[in-house]
């Protein structure tokens, strides 16, 4: 039956947000029921297309990439795929609604790590950044608002703004690792092999202006969505608090982490304030 396999499709995706984000999976726990694993199905899908970019280093990338792609268009027509992981994901998008383009962008953001290195100019960047983290915010608000266009409208901007915040705070805490191991330089007229507490800093105040934006979205997601997203959003903004105390010279060779404790406790904190509606 369909039904089985679509079962196991949606544990694939479950498992994958699982095994590779505790965080990420933290957060999710925190949604409500009825939207849980359509966040994991994003998650899957997303998650997957960035492996091949950034793992699969002994096998042939360009050639993996492009089989997937294909095998992702054939899933959004065919609305089924052998591949549990986009049985699940196209599932999620045919449910919601969620435009094309949005996926589109997010594959061509995922393509460009196939061979690009380094970003120049601010245009660059922003076009990375919104292909790669702004569009999956906006693919999981379609899911935290139901489809209801009226409001993903409304908290359209916000949600890009807290996946731009996300995706740069990933990008100062894997320093090392996008650098030394892959050669990207995300971040424009920034040089990375000299790091200095001037140019972290100002990173560091541009994240905190999405941060700041991206939190009055999470004021207004409905009740199902609220404390998950803002789990997400205490946990990055620990993250970024911990990376504005490190010293440019130590962030340029360690990767910083927020302990099972501290998630812990920001957890409950979560909890707490959500609880006394302070969010």
């Amino acid at each position: 039956m369909k039904s089985i396999f679509d079962t196991v499709s949606n544990k694939c995706s479950k498992t994958v947000t699982q095994s590779y984000s505790t965080s990420f999976s933290l957060a999710t726990k925190m949604l409500a029921p009825s939207i849980r694993q359509d966040i994991y199905n994003i998650y899957g899908f997303v998650r997957f297309a960035d492996e091949i970019v950034d793992s699969f280093h002994d096998y042939d990338k360009k050639t993996l990439f492009n089989r997937f792609s294909q095998e992702l268009e054939n899933a959004l027509e065919d609305k089924i795929s052998l591949n549990p992981i986009l049985n699940s994901f196209q599932h999620t998008v045919l449910k919601y609604g969620i435009e094309k383009h949005l996926i589109t962008s997010f594959m061509q953001s995922m393509q460009m790590d196939l061979t690009k290195k380094k970003y120049l100019t601010q245009d660059e960047y922003k076009a990375y950044i919104y292909g790669s983290a702004d569009v999956v915010g906006l693919m999981c608000l379609k899911v935290f608002v139901n489809g209801n266009q009226e409001k993903y409208e409304v908290l359209k901007e916000s949600a890009m703004h807290l996946g731009s915040a996300f995706q740069k705070v990933n990008f100062l805490r894997d320093l090392k690792a996008d650098f030394e191991d892959l050669s990207r330089s995300y971040f424009p007229n920034t040089d990375l092999e000299q790091l200095d507490e001037y140019s972290k800093n100002n990173i560091i105040k541009e994240i905190e202006e999405d941060f700041n934006k991206g939190f009055q979205g999470i004021l207004h997601l409905p009740v199902e969505a609220k404390l998950g997203v803002y789990t997400a959003f205490i946990y990055y903004r620990k993250l970024l608090t911990k990376l504005k105390k490190t010293p440019s010279t130590e962030i340029r060779k360690t990767r910083i982490r927020v302990t099972n404790y501290q998630k812990m406790g920001l957890l409950a904190r979560s909890y707490v304030n959500f609880r006394l509606n302070l969010i």
